[in-house]
């Protein structure tokens, strides 16, 4: 029986809006090489600046402002999504520069390489045990990073940045337990005073209004390109498994990944394909074990 076959209309709906959220993401590159003529952080201050506005609107619409106050409530809260909010934003950076500097599919290996990221960091923080299968899937991962950087001579630091960093993210907004929209709003809200201050004040960063129509209307669609996904996939995750969103997070980095060999025609080397071939195979072992030991040790409900 597929994994997916299930009655429920929620989990159907589910099903699409995951497909949705992280097919969305696949093709962002697209998104940001319509904006390639300006600099990273001005993008990313924008984007932050309309995700902030998008998202109130949302949560305006949708009636949710109590979740927001009831944020405040906890001064942990604020302080844990104040640190989560320059790890978005390090992490927005990184990501922007990385397509624009012709580094898409670098990019993709960041998001390949996330989820056996966030098993080690649960390894680390949590002190969960890792499972035979599990620790190979990591040693095959950081064998192929391994091997670029003996190919190359240097460290692939956009991949482990975008890795590490959403790792790091989603660990913080385990512990503080908010729903995505609110979370991110306040995230966004913590961010947009110091980025409107540089649109405002920072020489050469004036380019809303001063360049093409088309440009503007990008520079705020990016609110709309940021926190929709988002929207999705909160929607997918409160009505799927985690196996099952685990095996749909890897439609972003495959589409991406497409993007920058056949798109954008990214170099790629032999020694390249190698440390793919051993990353994708640890992929491969980490979501099989992740699949048989959901249906081997946990019970139904």
């Amino acid at each position: 029986m597929n994994m997916f076959d299930k009655s429920s209309a929620g989990s159907w709906s589910g099903l699409l809006a995951g497909i949705g959220a992280f097919t969305l993401w696949g093709f962002l590159p697209i998104y940001w090489k319509g904006l390639a003529a300006l600099p990273a952080t001005e993008i990313l201050c924008h984007r932050i600046v309309w995700s902030f506005v998008f998202v109130a609107l949302i949560l305006t619409l949708s009636r949710r402002w109590l979740e927001v106050i009831s944020l405040f409530s906890s001064k942990k809260s604020v302080l844990l999504l104040g640190f989560s909010s320059l790890l978005l934003s390090v992490n927005w950076l990184t990501y922007i520069w990385g397509v624009n500097a012709g580094f898409v599919i670098e990019a993709s290996l960041g998001y390949y390489i996330n989820p056996l990221v966030n098993v080690l960091l649960g390894c680390l923080v949590f002190r969960d045990k890792l499972r035979p299968l599990q620790l190979l899937a990591i040693f095959l991962a950081a064998a192929g990073v391994l091997n670029l950087v003996f190919n190359y001579g240097q460290v692939p630091w956009i991949a482990l940045v975008l890795a590490f960093t959403f790792a790091i993210y989603g660990l913080i907004r385990k512990v503080v337990r908010t729903e995505s929209l609110p979370g991110l709003w306040l995230e966004t809200a913590i961010m947009s005073g110091p980025a409107l201050a540089f649109l405002l004040l920072s020489p050469g960063q004036g380019s809303f209004t001063a360049l093409e129509l088309q440009i503007d209307l990008l520079l705020i669609g990016a609110g709309l390109v940021t926190s929709l996904p988002l929207l999705l996939f909160a929607f997918s995750a409160r009505r799927l498994r985690l196996v099952e969103v685990g095996i749909l997070q890897y439609i972003g980095p495959t589409i991406m990944f497409l993007l920058g060999l056949f798109v954008f025609e990214e170099p790629f080397s032999a020694a390249r394909l190698i440390s793919f071939v051993f990353i994708w195979t640890g992929i491969i072992i980490y979501m099989g074990e992740g699949i048989w030991f959901l249906k081997k040790f946990v019970p139904k409900v």
